[in-house]
């Protein structure tokens, strides 16, 4: 292999390598380099055909090392390009860029810590910040509605497409092989029958999630129960042990590809549990409680699985309760996402992760601005009697009452009655079970309802 032929993957693994002060294991090379095991498979046996790297021992004890011709090939390590240019849509600014290369040395260097209480017990809501206050200040201003509306209308307004997005971004995030467009199919059709693979679950998983959580946060505000049920949801059918589900954790948890090893005292994970959720009521701004939440749930791991994707959704409960844009994590790339994490679990640095979090917070402001912005104007019926609807829907679908029952039953002013009609007949005609949770009404009720033969 010539030296100036290396592509750039070559190059990076052989500089991460140039700079390890020892054999390095390719379990910590596919972690660092966030790459597949078959594709640094391939990467190894070229590098040593050609002479730039050294193999010891086998199994579960092989290493690997730079030799001096790949030294020789890159040249000096020292004026290599930083490790920003190996990120994804990020680049990571002067400030962050000497955490996040702290966080690229190799495991065997870094040294191993644990849960540090006083990451929450120091905060103070309202005096401490972990965003910069400028900035979260502007992120809440770019983010929040116009209309003074209930709690929770922005996210029922973009619902159908924020399913979408968060389920998938969240999946993707976890190693869901799933597209995009495959989302959208499923989320369309509904739930097939017959036996499901772990990717579809997932996606199953985070639409019914999320649906429970635009229904149940601006009832019931940012509880521990509410974020409980949340993982319930999210990891149902997925973990071997049912009492993993729904509990704060009773085992040990380890974080691949980190030094940090999670507290695993029940009572302390229940303690601090408690303590982030009632911190996060107090913080006035919505968008530091959204970071305070996301970063605080991922760093304690109060459950045995599923905490990073709790964290994800529960960031959006304190933009919903102030009807800010919801935060989608979309166009992340989860080498940038790990990093940003990293930096809070061994450091308690926040630098990456905030830098992480503007980045996706503008972008989801973004994209659900224009989506509110493309909407047809309100049909002036439909806002002057908003909850009129929401009631003759669940007492149609849930109650099994005929439809002039339902509209009888309600306060309507005569000369809306038929408009009002037409309205129920068309939302009727057009309620699935991916789109029912905006009249509060469950996922198997309506599917019930539908299977039925939408009685009315």
């Amino acid at each position: 292999m010539n030296p100036t032929l290396l592509s750039p993957r070559h190059t990076a693994l052989l500089r991460w390598l140039v700079t390890a002060d020892q054999a390095v294991p390719p379990g910590e090379l596919e972690s660092a380099l966030q790459i597949s095991r078959p594709t640094l498979n391939r990467d190894l046996r070229e590098l040593l055909s050609a002479g730039f790297l050294e193999k010891s021992g086998d199994g579960r004890a092989t290493r690997y090392s730079a030799t001096d011709a790949a030294q020789a090939a890159l040249g000096d390590p020292l004026s290599a390009p930083s490790p920003s240019a190996r990120t994804g849509h990020l680049q990571w600014s002067a400030a962050a860029l000497p955490l996040v290369q702290s966080l690229q040395a190799p495991l065997g260097t870094r040294i191993p810590v644990g849960y540090d209480n006083l990451f929450v017990d120091d905060y103070v809501p309202n005096q401490s910040s972990l965003l910069p206050p400028a900035l979260a200040a502007d992120l809440f201003h770019a983010g929040r509605s116009p209309d003074q509306q209930p709690a929770g209308t922005y996210a029922r307004e973009v619902l159908e497409q924020l399913l979408i997005d968060l389920s998938w971004s969240s999946s993707h995030l976890e190693g869901n092989n799933k597209s995009l467009l495959d989302t959208r199919i499923l989320f369309e059709l509904g739930e097939q029958a017959g036996p499901l693979d772990n990717d579809t679950v997932m996606l199953l998983n985070h639409k019914d999630a999320i649906e429970f959580m635009v229904n149940a946060v601006p009832s019931e505000g940012i509880i521990v129960p509410v974020i409980v049920d949340l993982q319930a949801k999210l990891m149902k059918d997925l973990l071997k042990d049912s009492r993993d589900i729904g509990s704060i954790r009773r085992r040990v948890v380890n974080i691949d590809g980190s030094v940090y090893v999670p507290s695993n005292i029940p009572m302390l994970l229940e303690e601090k549990l408690a303590s982030v959720v009632d911190k996060s009521r107090q913080i006035r701004n919505p968008v530091e409680a959204a970071f305070f939440l996301w970063v605080n749930l991922a760093y304690l791991q109060p459950f045995a699985d599923g905490n990073k994707r709790t964290s994800r959704l529960c960031a959006n409960m304190p933009l919903m309760l102030y009807n800010c844009a919801p935060l989608s994590f979309l166009d992340v790339e989860r080498s940038d996402y790990t990093t940003a994490l990293l930096g809070v679990y061994e450091q308690r640095q926040v630098d990456a992760a905030v830098e992480l979090f503007e980045f996706i917070y503008r972008r989801s402001i973004q994209k659900y601005s224009v989506l509110r912005a493309s909407m047809a104007a309100p049909d002036p019926l439909r806002s002057r009697y908003r909850q009129t609807l929401n009631e003759i829907m669940q007492w149609v679908v849930m109650h099994r009452q005929p439809q002039q029952t339902a509209l009888a039953a309600v306060q309507v002013d005569p000369n809306d009655l038929s408009g009002l009609n037409e309205i129920v007949n068309t939302e009727l005609n057009h309620l699935e079970v991916y789109n029912c949770a905006r009249y509060n009404l469950a996922r198997g009720v309506t599917q019930t309802w539908i299977s039925a033969g939408r009685p009315r």
